[in-house]
């Protein structure tokens, strides 16, 4: 009897199993590629490169392997979840819907091509993504290739997670190797002052002078008197107007010779590691970490939290997406912390400045200058004091008085008006950051501590306010060196009394080298400075870095500061209105409907908008219970609608409950007409 003959089982249905998972495997990857070229690549890139970001918020290893798998893992997730329950919907659905998010893909990511090759921006740019998206989707749904690119294309990241832990600059701070280099040794038998350093941020020198070339005193009263018992190199500049580069320079004694991270694993040779040995160290570091953890721990402020990171990159995501340039410095973000939003004991003993117009003010002080205050007395073992403060720098929030007030994060820093408003705020919170140099300087008295110790007190790099350069980069310097690259410096030598002016040849790479001779400290590596105690240079060129290793020159002298704007002869006048008429927005009306001058902050910043019918041009004045306080422009129309902003920088305008605002068209004759606000 013949065996029956074989029958193969059905394959159909596992057939088409199989094959519907390795469709699904095959769109995930689709969709790994994707937002990988979209979300991942650019995030890491950025960020890669700025490890100043981690170090200003105090991140650690375990927070930044976080975030970084938050970044390559998350919105992948996310996108092929929303793909996955389309196919409830049936096999039709799901591939529809597939289509249509490699074409959304596509079209961010031409975008973000597009604003890096061509010269389109906002709609025309959005117009021409939408297509590329478009016709991408076709493509896609049309033909095999693009698909099979794209799932090799899987690979990337991977590939980008790798460069950014092993070989980015912020690969430093993920994973530090080594812990400084080599301690000074005592030079001669001379004692160790005890020597107390703070560095400021973004203060041009010319942001000081007067029109005689001198500091100031009537607006700056404790920059004056700090002149006036130390040693001023007026000529004195920095190397670079990008901290992460400035600030190891001057702390190395070496101009900027590669794009390192500012960590003591890439410059073990510095001002901490030289001292160590021979001094304590208290130092107050911002975006830098040079201080390794075998000369000193650091004070750190309450832990900001993962949750930080992750709002500053979705912040980050959304400018590097969007089809305009964002008017947002990414380094806004780095905003001195207040005593009370840093939680700092109120009992802690930090003296009050008896000049403030309310107590409470002394919660705006910035909660690192409080520590470094608290720290400043007298100790057995000779100690370094070192403090980097992000002041003046931006972003102004600061009154002269210590008061704060709000702003919008877009507001435009050039531009007609508006360079002119940042310039005013800039100065502003100079005018604050004088208290602050009031502070110390009467803190060192009370403690004692003044006439011993060598105190410096200098900027990393200064800010242009040029129109069409404002700003630090290369524009700026070409534009406004006077005022990028030339910066405030002062040293006390310890039991100088009377001040003195010294305009030789300065360059921040000095600084280290004439503090090791004034602390009697031999530094055991080759320094490109040289110190105050050597003689002057002979040659009067500087040297600046916009790249590290690529040196700008150009000759020396100490710049002329640029004239001050003249106020508008309405200004502090009170307000005779003529008759009503037109009207303008106002944002945030109900602050001056109760204001609480105790809490510290005023709405002392006012911007709105205008109808289009009143001309660019058109002045406005803006009064606060009867008497006018600025006088400002109607600008062009930017990104952000027709605006206009005034600072109002006299606080005794204000007064506690409620305030009437009122803002005027200015005629041509002088005739005010009151405007209704919204």
């Amino acid at each position: 009897m013949a065996e029956p003959a074989a029958v193969d089982p059905p394959r159909s249905a596992p057939g088409r199993w199989g094959q519907g998972w390795r469709g699904e495997l095959g769109r995930l990857l689709e969709v790994v590629a994707l937002v990988g070229l979209v979300v991942t690549q650019p995030l890491l890139d950025v960020l890669g490169r700025s490890p100043d970001f981690f170090l200003f918020h105090r991140a650690g290893p375990a927070q930044i392997l976080l975030l970084t798998a938050l970044v390559a893992v998350l919105p992948t997730v996310a996108v092929a979840v929303l793909g996955a329950l389309s196919r409830l919907a049936g096999r039709t659905a799901r591939a529809l819907t597939h289509t249509g998010l490699v074409g959304l893909l596509l079209a961010a990511l031409a975008v973000q091509v597009g604003r890096h090759v061509t010269p389109l921006r906002g709609v025309p740019l959005l117009l021409v993504a939408v297509l590329a998206g478009v016709g991408g989707a076709a493509a896609h749904r049309r033909w095999r290739a693009p698909s099979r690119v794209l799932r090799l294309a899987a690979a990337g990241p991977v590939a980008f997670v790798a460069l950014f832990l092993l070989v980015s600059p912020t690969s430093a701070v993920v994973l530090p190797r080594g812990d400084g280099g080599a301690a000074g040794t005592a030079q001669g038998t001379g004692v160790h002052p005890p020597v107390v350093m703070l560095i400021l941020d973004e203060l041009p020198l010319v942001s000081l002078l007067g029109a005689d070339g001198r500091i100031d005193a009537t607006r700056y009263p404790h920059f004056a008197e700090l002149a006036g018992g130390s040693t001023w190199y007026r000529n004195s500049t920095g190397v670079s107007g990008w901290t992460p580069n400035a600030l190891p320079a001057m702390l190395t004694g070496r101009y900027p010779a590669r794009q390192v991270a500012p960590h003591y694993s890439q410059y073990p040779d510095n001002l901490f590691t030289a001292f160590g040995g021979l001094y304590d160290i208290r130092a107050e570091e911002s975006i830098t970490r040079l201080c390794p953890p075998s000369r000193c721990e650091q004070p750190v402020a309450p832990k900001q939290g993962l949750g930080v990171l992750v709002r500053e990159t979705g912040k980050l995501l959304g400018r590097l997406a969007g089809p305009t340039e964002s008017a947002v410095d990414p380094e806004d973000s780095y905003r001195e912390r207040t005593r009370a939003e840093a939680g700092l004991d109120a009992a802690e003993p930090v003296p009050a400045d008896p000049t403030f117009r309310w107590d409470s003010l002394d919660d705006n002080q910035p909660a690192r200058f409080t520590t470094f205050l608290a720290g400043l007395t007298p100790t057995a073992r000779p100690t370094l004091h070192f403090l980097h403060l992000l002041m003046p720098h931006s972003p102004w929030a600061y009154l002269p008085s210590g008061a704060r007030y709000d702003a919008p994060e877009d507001l435009p820093n050039d531009g007609a008006g508006w360079i002119d408003l940042a310039r005013q705020r800039h100065l502003a919170q100079l005018g604050y950051t004088d208290r602050l140099i009031g502070e110390t300087l009467r803190t060192l008295r009370a403690s004692g501590l003044y006439d011993q110790a060598l105190v410096v007190v200098t900027a990393d790099h200064g800010v242009s306010f040029r129109p069409g350069a404002q700003g630090r980069g290369m524009d700026a310097i070409k534009a406004a060196a006077g005022e990028v690259a030339w910066v405030p410096t002062f040293v006390k030598e310890p039991r100088q009394q009377t001040g003195r002016v010294d305009d030789r040849n300065w360059e921040h790479v000095d600084l280290l080298p004439t503090v090791a001779d004034e602390a009697n400290i031999r530094l055991p590596w080759r320094v490109d400075g040289r110190s105050a105690r050597q003689a002057p240079r002979t040659d009067g060129t500087k040297h600046f870095y916009d790249r590290p290793g690529e040196p700008v020159t150009f000759p020396g002298g100490v710049p002329a500061p640029p004239p001050l704007p003249t106020p508008h002869p309405l200004v502090g006048t009170e307000v005779r209105a003529g008759p009503a008429g037109g009207n303008a927005r106002v944002a945030d009306l109900a602050a001056f409907t109760a204001t609480d001058p105790d809490t510290g902050t005023l709405p002392a910043l006012v911007w709105g908008d205008v109808p289009d019918r009143i001309p660019d041009g058109t002045l406005l004045a803006v009064a606060v219970n009867g008497r006018i306080g600025a006088v400002v422009p109607v600008v062009p129309p930017d990104p952000g609608g027709r605006r206009f902003a005034a600072l109002l920088t006299d606080d005794k305008l204000f007064r506690a409950g409620s305030n009437q605002l009122d803002v005027f068209q200015v005629a041509t004759d002088g005739t005010l007409r009151r405007l209704a606000l919204s």
